[in-house]
Formats: structure tokens, C-alpha cells, sequence
């Protein structure tokens, strides 16, 4: 797969998200909260808030990226909003990204991303709704995945630490990974995980470093109409149909009359 300029320039920066966020022998350097009186509380294993600091942590390299590339960096001001940064560039496009962080299952395999909605201002693309900018305006959308192995050593959160106790703190996460990549391509033809209306992504370790998924041949309009079309049976059921017009890829291509390329 041909890499364009911004998924090239942004790659470069991989080095640096990991020196940002490991030790020299592979762990998280965040080892956990610290208050006035200098204890430390370690970090749950929590996905969602080893996400926020991760994502914290990788803000500064983003920042120097967009710097040496003249891109305006826009961040999201809520934290539902969709992307986490905007970039515009010299001539005045807008790129999305969105950072996503999840954990390793095996050497081959990952637990998964939610890659944004594929309702509301997906669908609605002059919507103001949850997005920083309508999403017509956005030339392309890509993913920066950051990937980790979950420690498996059990770590005692009730336990307070002392800064002289700092190297003997284990790490909640380590061993990182980066997949930058646009959306379309590493998407999959499922939702993510629970009843949220997202987009669910690929897990093989070799498709999301090559943006080898499902609709990765077939192109970003397809994608597009996929998603912006598709219905889970809730939704089917609110439209008066008994069953949703398609649930996979294979269905989609046979109701849109499209061969698989």
C-alpha cells in the first residue's frame, strides 16, 4: 500500500510516542498518581483511563509533527468530539485524527478499536453536532493506534507507595505499538463492542499495519455508504422493516449490486 505524505511524515514521529511513553526496558513510564504529600496510587488497568494519559503524553510529539509540516492544529474542545486533533494544512484542507489506544490479545491479534459513530454527524455530514467541523470538510480521516501489552503480575491498587518506592512500582501496560492509518481501511463491516453505534476495526496485527481491511480495495465511498447506511435491528425495527437490508460486507455488495474487487 502507497503511504501519502501525512500518514509518511507522521510515522517518523513513531520513535518518539514510544520514547515518550516507555522506559528503556519497554515498560509505561506513568507509574501512578501522585499527591501533595508525594504518595503514589497506582494506575488501574482500566482501558479508558490508561487511554486519557496515554493520549496526554502524546499531544507534545503531535504538537512538534504539526510544527515541522505548517499544519494549524486544532484540538477537540469536549471529549466526545470527533477528531481528537484537526489539522489543516497550507491550502486550507482539514485532515482528522482520532487517537485510539487498545491492548494485545496474542502476538497476532488486538482486543479491538471503536473507529467514532457511524450515526449522527457521520450520517449527517453538514451536522455541527459533536465534531469540531461538519464532516464534508474533512479531506481524510486517519487513526494513530496505540497498542500495549497488559501486565500480567497482579498489582496490588490498594497498596500506597512513597517516591523512594518509584522503581519497584510495576507498570499497569508496556510493550508499545503504533498503526497510523485512514479509517476506511482498517474498518470492519461489524460494530465495536457493545451496544454503542461505532465502527468496529480490524483486529489481525497484519491488516491494521497495512491497511489491508475489508473495504480497503473497495475504496472510501463505499465505506462511506456502508456505514452511513447501515442499521442494527433496533434501528430496522424503528424504520417498519423486519431485518436490517444488510448485516456483512457479502450482503452489502449483492444489495448494492457491486462485484468485490
Amino acid at each position: 500500500m502507497e503511504q501519502d505524505n501525512f500518514q509518511k511524515d507522521l510515522l517518523k514521529h513513531t520513535e518518539d510516542f514510544r520514547k515518550v511513553l516507555s522506559t528503556p526496558s519497554g515498560d509505561w513510564s506513568v507509574k501512578g498518581f501522585i499527591d501533595i504529600a508525594k504518595n503514589i496510587y497506582t494506575i488501574s488497568v482500566d482501558t479508558k483511563v490508561v487511554s486519557k494519559i496515554i493520549e496526554l503524553m502524546m499531544f507534545p510529539v503531535i504538537q512538534k509533527f504539526a510544527k515541522e509540516n505548517g499544519y494549524e492544529m486544532i484540538f477537540s474542545t469536549e471529549q466526545n468530539h470527533y477528531p481528537d486533533v484537526t489539522f489543516v494544512t497550507k491550502d486550507k484542507k482539514k485532515i482528522a485524527l482520532d487517537l485510539k489506544s487498545t491492548y494485545r490479545k496474542n502476538h497476532e491479534a488486538i482486543s479491538g478499536f471503536t473507529l467514532g459513530a457511524f450515526t449522527g454527524y457521520f450520517r449527517y455530514r453538514d451536522s455541527k453536532k459533536n465534531i469540531t467541523f461538519p464532516y464534508k470538510e474533512y479531506d481524510k480521516h486517519y487513526i494513530l493506534g496505540i497498542i500495549y501489552t497488559q501486565q500480567e503480575e497482579l498489582i496490588d491498587e490498594n497498596k500506597v507507595y512513597t517516591i523512594d518506592d518509584l522503581e519497584d512500582i510495576l507498570s499497569v501496560v508496556k510493550d508499545f505499538d503504533f498503526i497510523i492509518q485512514e479509517k476506511y481501511r482498517i474498518a470492519k463491516d461489524r460494530p465495536g463492542s457493545g451496544n454503542t453505534k461505532n465502527i468496529g476495526s480490524c483486529i489481525k496485527m497484519s491488516e491494521l499495519k497495512e491497511g489491508t481491511g475489508p473495504f480497503s480495495t473497495l475504496g472510501v465511498k463505499v465505506f462511506d455508504d456502508y456505514w452511513i447506511n447501515y442499521m442494527t435491528l433496533e434501528m430496522a425495527r424503528s424504520a417498519k422493516l423486519k431485518r436490517p437490508p444488510y448485516s456483512n460486507l457479502k450482503d452489502y455488495l449483492k444489495y448494492r449490486n457491486i462485484k468485490n474487487l
